[in-house]
């Protein structure tokens, strides 16, 4: 019993020295931890700046193919029945049920009336606008190469192109084959100046003879911005079946067109969206149904839409969501629900949603083909559908809408 004593001490020794490292071990670890630099304040994410697509070693700028107002009214919707409007002290007193409801009738269709001059003064305007303007003009050159099987455009120059924001553009131009739109190149961008020289080729192989007549140029001329959607100057499309080519060559120029003058005929189409808004749980559920009559985005007449939802707060975004994308339709049929939770459980009163409907490009950036906004500063028939969710908790309701610029 006293080796077994002495055995019971040594051992004892031996735990109570490994408990006493261990505690060290880790007291000093914690300890140089605690003094690495930024460990108790972390570094803001650096914003991301734009990609841009190169091509043939030459950095290119980011695509944008930039909107124009269509001119289409929303259509007419009918004033809620909980709003009032303010009446006259003669019909007050004469409290006729009547004729306060004929002059609530006729105040109506004057506005209607009132809204639909001012825009029809506005487009008016708008078009004299874009005819008194000219876009400049466009210079290229084609040589067709039979035994190659190859078509090679040269980017030459533009000239008198429109400033921007009263300073020089920093223009480029996007060349596709349509109607198969594979072959997608763009030229280099140059900095302030309004007739850039370019220079450039673009060779497109598999290319005989036979089609050579069923190919269209489509030039897109744009002006770059680093922080922003890239500007549409103009466009320029040009069949080949219309241009005759001595010794398989030519040089042509044609004249930088509005790109936007094709969608305000069109339209910018319809979106269907349906909303629901829970106040026990917070939050606001949006389902994008569909869309319908989008605009062509190209003579070709196809499209590749989807949608992006941003939740404002104070007029700021907060959160954002995204349909997937639907290939070649202009009438999208997307069935996709989506749900935002509310900041600050303080209800509707200072929240928005923007819908934004765009184009997908597999090389360039999207194009946005149109907008809706949903809130309490909105008009039409937006803002009767959102008095409707607001007035209705926990009810889904659906409208269509027409989008704008």
């Amino acid at each position: 019993s006293t080796g077994a004593l002495i055995g019971a001490c040594v051992g004892a020794a031996f735990f109570v020295l490994g408990v006493a490292a261990v505690t060290c071990f880790c007291y000093r670890r914690r300890f140089s931890h605690s003094k690495l630099p930024g460990r108790r304040c972390s570094k803001p994410e650096p914003m991301r700046r734009p990609t841009a697509v190169r091509n043939t070693g030459a950095p290119g700028p980011l695509l944008k193919k930039s909107p124009s107002p269509t001119g289409s009214k929303s259509p007419p919707t009918d004033t809620p029945s909980n709003s009032k409007e303010p009446f006259s002290d003669q019909q007050q007193k004469k409290g006729d049920p009547e004729l306060k409801e004929n002059e609530h009738v006729v105040k109506f269709f004057l506005e209607k009336e009132k809204e639909e001059v001012s825009k029809e003064e506005e487009d008016r305007e708008k078009s004299d606008f874009e005819k008194s303007i000219s876009l400049g003009r466009l210079y290229f050159r084609l040589k067709f190469l039979a035994d190659k099987s190859a078509l090679t455009i040269t980017i030459e120059r533009c000239s008198h192109l429109p400033s921007r924001e009263l300073t020089s553009s920093d223009p480029y131009v996007k060349l596709q084959l349509l109607p198969d739109k594979q072959h997608k190149v763009k030229t280099r961008v140059l900095r302030k100046t309004r007739d850039p020289v370019y220079d450039e080729d673009f060779t497109f192989y598999g290319i005989t003879s036979n089609q050579l007549s069923t190919i269209t140029l489509h030039f897109v001329v744009l002006s770059f911005d680093r922080y922003s959607r890239d500007d549409v100057i103009g466009e320029v499309i040009c069949p080949l079946s219309g241009v005759q080519l001595k010794d398989n060559a030519a040089s042509l120029n044609r004249e930088i067109c509005p790109r936007d003058l094709k969608i305000r005929t069109q339209g910018r189409g319809e979106l269907l969206v349906s909303l629901c808004y829970q106040p026990a749980a917070n939050r606001l559920t949006v389902v994008v149904l569909k869309a319908s009559n989008l605009p062509k985005m190209d003579i070709t007449g196809l499209s590749d839409p989807y949608v992006k939802i941003y939740l404002l707060y104070n007029n700021q975004r907060f959160a954002k969501k995204k349909t997937h994308v639907k290939k070649r339709t202009l009438n999208p049929i997307f069935n996709e629900s989506f749900v935002f939770e509310v900041p600050n459980n303080e209800g509707l009163g200072n929240v928005s949603l923007e819908f934004l409907v765009l184009d997908w490009d597999r090389v360039t950036k999207n194009e946005v083909i149109g907008r809706l906004e949903m809130g309490a500063n909105s008009h039409g028939s937006a803002l009767h559908h959102w008095n409707e969710v607001c007035s209705a908790p926990r009810r889904q309701i659906a409208e269509w809408h027409k989008l704008r610029e």
